[in-house]
C-alpha cells in the first residue's frame, strides 16, 4: 500500500498510524494507492496518479467522504482484498480565454461554467457540432459524469445517474431564460461546446472539479474513455450502491 494524506491534522494523524501499522511504499512501487482525507483530496490524487493504472482505496478523514471508505484502520489489507471496484472515466476540458490562451484540464465529477459578476451569463450550447440552445441566460451550467451526478449536479437539481449509465448530465444553474429548461441527458460520447455570449459584458469562468479558468469564451468538453480510474469500496458499500441510495434519501 502507498499512503498519501491531506495536510489537515486529523488526516495526518491517521496517515501516520497507517504507516506505523502497515508500512508504506511509494505510489510507483505500491499495488494500491490509499489517499487519506476527503473527496476533494481524492480528486487531486486521482488526477495526479491515474496514469499509473493502479486502484485507489480512500480512507475518509473529510466531511462527506462519498468517494472514500470509513476510517476503520483494522484489517485494512483484508478489506482492500475484498473490496468492490468501480471504474470511472473523467471529462476532458479545453477552455479558450478572451486573450486566446487554451487551457486543458481533467474533471472526475463535472465541468461547470459560472458568471463572474452580477450580470447573468449568456451561453450557447452545441452538442456534436449542432447548436441545441442558442442562448441560455443563467448563473451557469454544468456537465457531470455518473460519478459526479450526486455532487454539485444534484445540488443544482440535476438527475442522479447510475455508475453504469452510458450518459452525461447537462444541467443549468439557476436558469433565467428559458426558465423552465431543466437540462438534458446526453450519450457518453457526446462532444459539448459552450460559447459565452457578450463576454466583455458578461464574463464567465470554467471549472473542472476545482481547477478554474477565468474569462473563457469557449469550452469544449467530452469524456475520455482512454483514461480509466479504479476506485475500491468496502464490501456492501460500493459506489453503485451509494448512488442508488442517494435516490431514496430525502
Amino acid at each position: 500500500m502507498g499512503f498519501l494524506g491531506h495536510d489537515r491534522p486529523t488526516a495526518q494523524e491517521t496517515l501516520q498510524e497507517l504507516k506505523d501499522r502497515y508500512g508504506n511504499h511509494t505510489v510507483e512501487e505500491c499495488d494500491v494507492i490509499v489517499p487519506v482525507g476527503g473527496d476533494g483530496f481524492m480528486l487531486d490524487v486521482l488526477r495526479a496518479h491515474a496514469h499509473l493504472g493502479k486502484p485507489f482505496y480512500g480512507v475518509n478523514r473529510g466531511t462527506v467522504g462519498f468517494m472514500m471508505n470509513d476510517a476503520r484502520l483494522d484489517e485494512l489489507p483484508e478489506r482492500i482484498a475484498d473490496a468492490e471496484p468501480a471504474v470511472i472515466h473523467p471529462l476532458e476540458m479545453t477552455a479558450t480565454t478572451m486573450n486566446g490562451d487554451k487551457v486543458k484540464a481533467t474533471a472526475i465529477n463535472e465541468i461547470s461554467l459560472f458568471r463572474e459578476t452580477r450580470q447573468s451569463a449568456r451561453i450557447r450550447i452545441s452538442v456534436n457540432g449542432k447548436v441545441r440552445m442558442e442562448s441560455l441566460t443563467c448563473d451557469g451550467v454544468l456537465l457531470a459524469t455518473p460519478a459526479g451526478s450526486t455532487a454539485y449536479n444534484l445540488s443544482a437539481h440535476g438527475p442522479i445517474l447510475p455508475i453504469s449509465a452510458q450518459m452525461l448530465a447537462l444541467t443549468p444553474i439557476s436558469a433565467f431564460r428559458p426558465r423552465r429548461w431543466r437540462g438534458a441527458l446526453l450519450p457518453r460520447d457526446a462532444v459539448v461546446v459552450f460559447e459565452t455570449l457578450e463576454s466583455d459584458k458578461r464574463p464567465v469562468s470554467a471549472v473542472a472539479d476545482n481547477q478554474e479558468v477565468r474569462d473563457v469564451i469557449r469550452v469544449e468538453a467530452q469524456e475520455n474513455r482512454n483514461i480509466a480510474m479504479t476506485l475500491l469500496f468496502d464490501r456492501g458499500q460500493s459506489l453503485e450502491e451509494r448512488v442508488l441510495r442517494e435516490q431514496f434519501d430525502y
